[in-house]
């Protein structure tokens, strides 16, 4: 074999072989984002002192990210608008946000199969009302 042709294997093999180790990492990188996510807690609302007005927060963690709108009247939470959501296959987790509106709470269930979204669109549902958490 030309010496030429063993260099340009080489070239490949090594360009392969950083392919694999950067793949590798970016997933566990993905992987360590998500796991935190389960562990994340809400804070509960004091929606008594919310004045009316559209509140937006967001939150994002690879590869999952939300924005959203949170509409408060007479101190209630009368509608949560998701303005932004990058979710991979958890879109059937929007259904999260209403369940914040009925319970008038952040502690919901979140929606099976779609926890790493779910999670995600409370956060930022959390996010946009930081200023009146209990």
């Amino acid at each position: 074999m030309k010496k030429k042709s063993k260099i340009i294997l080489l070239i490949i093999a090594l360009i392969v072989v950083s392919a694999v180790i950067v793949g590798f990492v970016v997933l566990r990188s993905i992987e360590s984002n998500l796991e935190e996510l389960t562990r994340m807690t809400f804070a509960d609302i004091n929606l008594d002192e919310i004045p009316n007005g559209s509140y937006f927060g967001s939150f994002s963690t690879f590869p999952v990210a939300a924005e959203v709108e949170a509409v408060i009247r007479n101190q209630e939470i009368v509608e949560v608008i998701i303005l932004k959501h990058n979710h991979g296959r958890g879109g059937d987790a929007e259904v999260v946000s209403d369940r914040v509106v009925a319970s008038q709470s952040m502690r919901v269930d979140t929606v099976s199969g779609d926890t790493y979204s779910s999670i995600v669109i409370l956060k930022a549902i959390e996010n946009a009302l930081a200023d009146y958490l209990l």
